[in-house]
């Protein structure tokens, strides 16, 4: 991923924090020639010997599996909050941009057993359920929908590499880097006010 040096983002704290609030990727390969891609719920977690990597899983009815066969390289990819710039709220006149977050994961992948697979299961499901008026839990599922189970592929990415982006006008000075704020907070996009509350975490 192409990013100047301005807006690199290398406290892994904050990428950390940004993969956990963020896990709804995209895992990208290449199989069979082609660059395939599929949407999905890609986890970070920490292994017993304290070690991180992304888990999720996939159909196993997904053409892109193959591929993991063949060469284990992926690219796991991160979106967070982005927004429209417009320049007409510089105090000089300068071109329109575009500011975002975003997170590239490189790494290599293999398929885990069916146990590991339940395991990831249970702590995704738990993960999002904890708010959940009446929280499921894969526990109490019954062993006809629990074979569905059987359906999927779960796996493991042992990181290889990160790059993190996190492009908010850092070039700009504080009075138009507060009137961005202040556009963006008017426009009543939620991912524009997103965009908003960020700027305001990284200059006061």
């Amino acid at each position: 991923m192409y990013t100047p040096d301005l807006y690199k983002n290398e406290n892994p704290e904050e990428i950390r924090t940004f993969l956990k609030e963020n896990s709804f990727g995209i895992l990208i390969n290449q199989t069979n020639g082609k660059l395939c891609a599929t949407h999905i719920p890609i986890e970070l977690e920490i292994k017993t010997e304290g070690k991180e990597i992304l888990q999720g899983h996939i159909s196993k009815l997904n053409p892109q599996t193959e591929g993991f066969k063949e060469n284990d390289q992926v690219l796991a990819v991160f979106s967070g909050p982005h927004s429209y710039i417009s320049s007409s709220w510089y105090d000089h006149e300068n071109v329109p941009t575009w500011n975002y977050i975003a997170v590239h994961v490189y790494g290599r992948i293999k398929i885990v057993d069916y146990e590991t697979s339940v395991d990831q299961l249970k702590k995704l499901v738990d993960k999002y359920e904890v708010h959940s008026k009446n929280p499921v839990r894969v526990e109490d599922l019954s062993a006809k929908t629990m074979r569905e189970a059987r359906g999927i592929f779960g796996f493991e990415i042992e990181i290889d590499e990160i790059q993190a982006t996190k492009k908010l006008s850092q070039n700009r000075d504080d009075h138009n880097y507060k009137n961005i704020i202040s556009e963006l907070e008017k426009t009543e996009n939620p991912q524009s006010i997103a965009v908003a509350k960020e700027m305001s975490k990284c200059r006061k």
